[in-house]
């Protein structure tokens, strides 16, 4: 029954995930280049609630024992070019590769012809490893740490600003929101 659940387990995930990002509307590429033209805020919404729902569940099974963290080096430098590269791929594509797959599974050729091209950049990727290992990512390379770690602040008080602040954020775009909606 174990080895079924191995297989059944991340499916049935993975099937859960696609669902709520399909009923969040966040597999239609219009409400992501929406997010960054400031327009639509359902990208952050969504993931903003994720990412708190995600932690919440993560902080308890570390705390009672049923997981532990796997930290993997903080390569500062190839953090941000990862992340500028995500953002204006994110950006041109309409897609990240979650709601991507989301929107291939709704019938999206341009998502298709996309992933496609993720499929691509990660074969790039690894081809390039080598000349990236050697000369960016050792640069600006703090190693396994986390922030509990390098402030000496726990885990609970983190995630406790992050749930705070997401949901001050939250409360600002539903403001803002509310205020276009009356012009």
């Amino acid at each position: 029954m174990t080895a079924m659940m191995t297989i059944l387990g991340p499916v049935l995930m993975g099937a859960a995930f696609g669902f709520l990002l399909q009923r969040g509307k966040v597999t239609n590429c219009n409400v992501i280049e929406n997010q960054f033209r400031l327009r639509d805020f359902t990208v952050l919404k969504v993931m903003g609630t994720a990412i708190v729902v995600g932690g919440i569940g993560v902080l308890l099974l570390v705390d009672t024992g049923n997981t532990k963290y796997y930290v993997k080096d903080a390569n500062m430098l190839a953090i941000a070019l990862g992340a500028a590269l995500f953002g204006i791929g994110m950006a041109v594509y309409g897609y990240c590769p979650g709601t991507a797959l989301g929107a291939i599974a709704t019938g999206s050729i341009h998502a298709l012809v996309g992933a496609l091209g993720m499929v691509a950049g990660a074969i790039l990727y690894a081809l390039s490893f080598d000349w990236l290992k050697a000369h960016v990512l050792n640069v600006w390379a703090l190693g396994k740490v986390r922030l509990p770690d390098l402030t000496n602040v726990p885990d609970i008080i983190w995630f406790a600003a992050l749930a705070v602040g997401a949901g001050l954020f939250f409360w600002w775009i539903e403001s803002v929101e509310a205020g276009q909606k009356r012009m």
